[in-house]
């Protein structure tokens, strides 16, 4: 009976088990200083191109910046290009560190060990993403002090309203990222994936234009991208000057998109579990 009351998970083991993670994440993102360098190398070098290729577009003395202007509603193209290119780095890396995060431990030799300890095995994935989260809280200051810094970036809204919009977009970025992490584990190789999604973003959801210059049926398909509603609801407190009730309809839809992914992502982890157990997988490399 002692036995197998240890077997069993407790919520005891799980919140062990989800610091572990996270500790053991941060230790090794720690020890390795050229990822701490990517930090605020990215923020740079991604959104130039955009910014320079604005520039040349906009022509002498900056006379096409009159349709910008009543494209997107704002004159700030140097925002508008920073938010959208933003949201999309923050994206990139969410399915590069959490969506390997499981295999890292399978390559690493670690996983199996780790999944026969009696604790709740999503408790895995929590931690990693809490350690990834940390980070990438991080990585959204470095971008927002370099933006002002480099290219000369004013934002003009509420910084709260901005940071309510992160928190929100949080459940749904984070639960495309576990749904990927599972599917991982079980096709092995998915770096065709992770070019899909980000390539996905960068066209359908407006990082750098808005999205009435595409055709009808790609802003169909945008309007089904969470990443969509992120960059836009971000622009409208930083750029536009909106209150709440202004943000309230982006809002209400990334809410129900992260309750969506984060089932979604909880659901495809369960099956991956179940079938590790039948055919042995996480073994399997």
């Amino acid at each position: 009976m002692l036995a197998q009351s240890l077997s069993k998970p407790t919520f005891g083991t799980g919140v062990r088990a989800f610091w572990g993670v996270a500790r053991k994440e941060w230790i090794i993102f720690r020890r390795y200083p050229s990822w701490v360098v990517a930090l605020f190398i990215w923020p740079i070098i991604f959104p130039a191109v955009y910014v320079f290729t604005a520039r040349a577009l906009a022509g002498p003395g900056g006379s096409g910046m009159v349709i910008f202007n009543q494209a997107t509603g704002t004159p700030d193209y140097l925002g508008y290009i920073a938010i959208g290119t933003t949201v999309w780095m923050w994206q990139n890396v969410v399915l590069w560190g959490v969506g390997f995060a499981l295999r890292d431990e399978q390559m690493r030799g670690t996983l199996e060990s780790n999944w026969l300890s009696p604790t709740w095995r999503f408790s895995f994935m929590l931690g990693a993403s809490m350690t990834q989260l940390v980070t990438m809280f991080l990585f959204l200051a470095v971008s927002a002090l370099e933006f002002w810094l480099f290219f000369g970036v004013r934002y003009h809204g509420s910084p709260l309203l901005v940071l309510l919009v992160i928190l929100v977009a949080i459940p749904s970025i984070y639960g495309l990222g576990i749904a990927f992490a599972s599917l991982v584990v079980t096709a092995k190789e998915a770096h065709a994936f992770v070019f899909l999604v980000r390539g996905l973003v960068m066209i359908f959801c407006g990082i750098t234009y808005p999205l009435s210059v595409l055709p009808g049926w790609m802003q169909g398909v945008a309007r089904w991208l969470p990443q969509t509603y992120v960059i836009a609801g971000m622009r409208k407190a930083a750029l536009g000057g909106a209150d709440l009730s202004m943000l309230l309809p982006d809002l209400a839809v990334l809410a129900l998109f992260g309750a969506a992914w984060l089932l979604i992502g909880f659901s495809l982890f369960s099956l991956m579990e179940r079938r590790a157990r039948r055919t042995g997988a996480i073994g399997q490399y």
